[in-house]
């Protein structure tokens, strides 16, 4: 395959260049998704898991960047740091993709997916908000069972790596 083409097979060099381009988007490091993080309260002891639990309430577990104080400069993980070049480079390669840097970044964690995980996975992105508000609004009488759905449906996301 040559990179640089004559005037003679340009539209042929050009299909070859685009090709190379979207192996090489396709290729990227795939980038490191935050998992939820659940807190669970099982017979008065609370604990912390990325495994959902009947009950469990979604916390925020965004990693945090630090300051040095002697230096003033910011102090990042390695994780933030992957975060924050994964993020860059969805924004780069986003007018080819079309996908938002969240849209990438869930695009690659289920790059590897069969198609019918892939298609449960996104009608699972689109139950799980309802479910969530059904729980908050559920009564008294109907709070366990929407709990027990919210549940199932948190289970079957992790399971499915989504």
């Amino acid at each position: 395959m040559r990179l640089f083409c004559t005037t003679r097979h340009a539209s042929r060099c050009q299909s070859t260049r685009s090709l190379l381009l979207l192996a090489l988007v396709c290729c990227a490091a795939p980038a490191v998704a935050q998992k939820p993080v659940y807190r669970c309260e099982t017979a008065g002891r609370v604990g912390y898991s990325d495994a959902p639990c009947v009950g469990a309430t979604e916390i925020d577990a965004t990693p945090t960047q630090g300051m040095d104080k002697m230096t003033g400069k910011s102090r990042k993980g390695q994780d933030v740091q992957r975060a924050e070049r994964n993020a860059a480079f969805a924004e780069a390669i986003q007018p080819l993709t079309g996908m938002s840097a969240d849209a990438y970044q869930v695009h690659q964690r289920r790059f590897k997916l069969s198609p019918a995980d892939k298609l449960e996975c996104a009608r699972l992105d689109n139950r799980l908000p309802g479910l969530k508000k059904s729980v908050q609004t559920a009564a008294a009488n109907d709070l366990a069972q929407a709990e027990l759905d919210l549940y199932k449906a948190r289970k079957r996301f992790h399971d499915l790596n989504c």
